[in-house]
């Protein structure tokens, strides 16, 4: 069902690779509730992603461009104000990649100049996109940015390595780009904690089919699906939510707010009376 949310409205969305993607899932549903945009996604990803089957199905231009780059970002910018006559209403960062933990490194032993490309892709090219929006003023009064994040920005999740201090330091910039922002151009800017979900990113992490479980037994509501996100972003993106800036929004069935849940409790004590799962556990 659609509400004609964001009707009129245009924007820009980084990050879809493939239909597992959150970023593939918003832009479907910014579509159905009437936006238009922009899709991008740096040119070697496209080559290996299905971009040009979204940008068919929703009628949207796609613009190759590394978010790490300054002049890459400046001619995207330039080209949609190009393209759709004017300003745009709303961003999606959808990007993260950590070469530490696909190669396995552990915290304790991280490669630092992996460690400075997760930085930069991840959280950096965050700032690097809102600087040079402000810089060419490519957002309409009102307009919103939305960056996707984990909880990991504020616990210390086995496996989940580096990628953690790229949340940390993605939702300081939403804070301290959202005051500057907000205060001049009335632009709101947010990221939103989701439910560990297997995207291709979300995939290439160790564990993450237990972590999913896990979380899953934790939350009262369950996981928020991929789904589920995209209509939040939607909401995040529309007028409805004009005075919400500068915030972490958990979208996690209320699994950051859990210590145990009857479900997790119930499993624990099962493996403790298993010889060779307390082993493990030990």
């Amino acid at each position: 069902m659609s509400y004609n949310l964001l009707k009129g409205k245009t924007g820009i969305i980084f990050g879809a690779l493939n239909n597992q993607s959150i970023a593939w899932k918003v832009a479907e549903k910014a579509y159905a509730e009437g936006a238009r945009f922009v899709l991008t996604n740096t040119p070697i990803a496209l080559r290996f992603g299905e971009l040009n089957e979204l940008a068919e199905a929703t009628g949207s231009l796609v613009i190759p461009a590394d978010a790490t780059s300054l002049t890459d970002l400046e001619m995207l910018f330039a080209k949609s104000m190009e393209h759709f006559g004017g300003k745009i209403d709303f961003v999606l960062h959808s990007i993260g990649m950590s070469l530490n933990v696909r190669k396995d490194r552990p915290y304790d032993d991280l490669d630092y100049s992996f460690l400075m490309k997760t930085m930069d892709i991840s959280a950096f090219s965050f700032h690097k996109m809102l600087q040079t929006a402000k810089k060419l003023d490519a957002l309409n009064e009102w307009g919103s940015v939305v960056g996707l994040s984990y909880i990991a920005a504020q616990r210390t999740l086995f496996r989940y390595n580096d990628m953690a201090d790229a949340k940390a330091a993605l939702e300081s910039i939403a804070r301290s780009f959202g005051y500057i922002y907000g205060r001049e151009k009335h632009v709101r800017i947010n990221t939103i904690s989701q439910s560990p979900t297997m995207t291709t990113a979300g995939s290439g992490v160790k564990g993450i089919d237990d972590l999913i479980d896990f979380t899953d037994r934790m939350s009262p509501l369950g996981n928020a699906t991929a789904e589920e996100c995209a209509d939040y972003c939607v909401t995040l993106f529309s007028d409805l939510t004009r005075k919400v800036t500068m915030q972490n929004l958990y979208h996690d069935g209320g699994f950051s707010s859990m210590g145990m849940s009857e479900r997790a409790m119930h499993t624990y004590s099962r493996s403790l009376n298993c010889e060779e799962c307390r082993e493990k556990l030990d």
